[in-house]
C-alpha cells in the first residue's frame, strides 16, 4: 500500500482502468462528478447514476468532449429507491457488461446542522436513508456483478472528517458517516483473503463543492481544494496498484 503522501500525489498511468466498468453516485456535481471524468479519462466506462439528468446529462458531454469511453446515465433517487430498483440496476449491468469492476459510494446530504435536540425527525430519517441505508441496498444488490469482475472489484465508500470525531451541531450527517464507516469496516472484514473484491473508505477532507460551501458559507472557498484535485486517491483505489488493500480508512488530502 503507498504512502498517504503517495496517494495525495498518485499519478496513474493513462490506461490505469481501461476496460473497467465503473458505477458512482451522485456523479452530476461536485466530487462524483470529477470522479466521473478522472475515471473516464484513464480508460473507465463509467455508469454515472443520480436523481438529477441534467446535471448527469453534463457530465456525459464532457466525458463524450474528452475522448473517453462512452458512459451511462442512470438516474436514480436513493431517497426513493427500494429493493427492486437496485436489483434491476444489477440484473442491467450484468446483461451489458457480465460484470462491475468499481462502485463509488459518493452521493449523500448535509440535512441541518443544529442541535440533537432540536433535529426533526423526518430529516434525521432521511439523511440515514441517502447516506446509509441506501448505500448499503446498492451495494449488497450489486455484489453479484461486482463479484464477477475479473481484477477483483473495488468498492469505495465515503466518509468525513465528522465521521470519526462527534461535532456538535453535525446532526445526522456525522452519525451517518460513522455508520458509513463501521459498514465499510465490517464488510470489508468479510471479503478478506476471499480475492472477490476490496473495501475501503476515503474521507475527501476539505473541498470546494456546494455542500461544503452549506456547511461553511463563511468560509473562503478559494483556499479549498477542488474535487478534480482529490480525485488521485480515489484513481488509486480503482486500479491494479491498490490490488490487496481492504478496510482501510483513506484521506484524499494530506491531513492538516
Amino acid at each position: 500500500m503507498l504512502t498517504q503522501e503517495q496517494i495525495c500525489a498518485y499519478a496513474p498511468p493513462k490506461n490505469l482502468l481501461k476496460n473497467r466498468v465503473i458505477l458512482v453516485t451522485g456523479a452530476g456535481d461536485g466530487i462524483g462528478r470529477a470522479v466521473s471524468i478522472a475515471c473516464a479519462f484513464h480508460g473507465a466506462t463509467i455508469i454515472l447514476a443520480g436523481k438529477t439528468i441534467s446535471k448527469l446529462e453534463k457530465t456525459y458531454d464532457h466525458i463524450a468532449a474528452q475522448g473517453s469511453p462512452q458512459s451511462i446515465i442512470c438516474p436514480i433517487d436513493l431517497h426513493g429507491a427500494c429493493e427492486a430498483d437496485y436489483l434491476q440496476l444489477n440484473s442491467d449491468i450484468e446483461k451489458q457488461f457480465q460484470r462491475l469492476d468499481g462502485l463509488v459510494n459518493n452521493a449523500g446530504i448535509l440535512g441541518e446542522r443544529k442541535p440533537l435536540n432540536q433535529y426533526p425527525l423526518l430529516l434525521w430519517q432521511r439523511v440515514l436513508d441517502i447516506n446509509l441505508t441506501a448505500q448499503f441496498q446498492l451495494t449488497q444488490a450489486l455484489m453479484p456483478t461486482l463479484e464477477a469482475s475479473a481484477h477483483g472489484a473495488s468498492v469505495i465508500f465515503t466518509s468525513s472528517g465528522v465521521g470519526r470525531t462527534g461535532r456538535a451541531f453535525w446532526g445526522a450527517y456525522s452519525v451517518s458517516k460513522f455508520a458509513i464507516e463501521g459498514l465499510a469496516q465490517t464488510w470489508a472484514a468479510e471479503c478478506e483473503n476471499t480475492g472477490k473484491l476490496r473495501i475501503n473508505i476515503i474521507n475527501p477532507g476539505a473541498t470546494k463543492t456546494q455542500m461544503r460551501t452549506a456547511a461553511y458559507p463563511a468560509e473562503n472557498p478559494g483556499r479549498l481544494k477542488t474535487a478534480s484535485d482529490i480525485t488521485p486517491a480515489y484513481l488509486y483505489l480503482l486500479g491494479a496498484e491498490s490490488a490487496g488493500v481492504n478496510g482501510q480508512r483513506i484521506d484524499a488530502q494530506i491531513p492538516t
